[in-house]
């Protein structure tokens, strides 16, 4: 919890950008009757009933310190996908030394995912231009990610029915434009002061676990 914390109070690196990414389900509804369009006088009018069209995703990807963002929709997501969104990432940050990935405990926020999609070669290498900081378990509200996630639901989905996916691509891309213009920052305030008070700890199952790493490495090496 702490790294991810630490990571929120740093200050805006362009050579090392903090980026949040997490995956909103989505489910299709599609009409079951024609609606009434709206018209002078009476009012427009749909039907309640509504057909499931199958499911789909929103990949929510904000950088929180500049609000940059790369939310976009795909039909899934796959381990093959999750490889395709840190595709987008690596290459948004061409310029990056280092891009510092948070993400929560998911079983395709692994490497693997990218060795098996680009090959070993490729995916090792687009694999090494990220830090990934993973939120505790049952802890992923600490990923600015899920405030994107909020956003796109009240801002973009509202309450309307899409039954197409092309209609969800086509809806989270304007959207997703208009606020990358608007370039919304996210202001994170909980802090690691903050976690020890509310968790009541004094840090010092911290440092005992970076003694414990610390002498680990130096065991191995010898």
């Amino acid at each position: 919890m702490e790294d991810v914390l630490r990571l929120h109070a740093r200050p805006h690196r362009g050579s090392e950008p903090v980026v949040c990414l997490d995956e909103r389900p989505v489910q299709l509804h599609d009409a079951s009757r024609p609606s009434v369009p709206m018209r002078p006088g009476r009012v427009g009018r749909s039907d309640h009933e509504y057909v499931r069209a199958g499911t789909a995703n929103i990949f929510c990807i904000v950088e929180p310190k500049t609000g940059r963002r790369l939310t976009y929709a795909s039909t899934n997501r796959t381990a093959k996908a999750f490889a395709h969104a840190m595709y987008r990432v690596a290459r948004r940050y061409k310029a990056a030394r280092k891009i510092h990935v948070i993400v929560d405990n998911l079983n395709t926020h692994r490497k693997k995912s990218l060795l098996d999609a680009f090959g070993p070669v490729d995916g090792r290498a687009l694999w090494k231009r990220f830090k990934m900081h993973y939120t505790p378990k049952h802890a992923s509200w600490l990923n600015p990610a899920e405030i994107e996630a909020s956003r796109v639901s009240r801002e973009c989905l509202g309450r309307r029915r899409l039954g197409h996916f092309h209609t969800l691509k086509f809806e989270v891309a304007a959207w997703r434009a208009r606020a990358d213009r608007e370039a919304r920052p996210i202001r994170w305030a909980f802090t690691v002061k903050d976690a020890r008070r509310v968790f009541r700890y004094d840090g010092i199952v911290t440092r005992r676990s970076e003694h414990y790493a610390a002498s680990k490495a130096a065991s191995s090496c010898a």
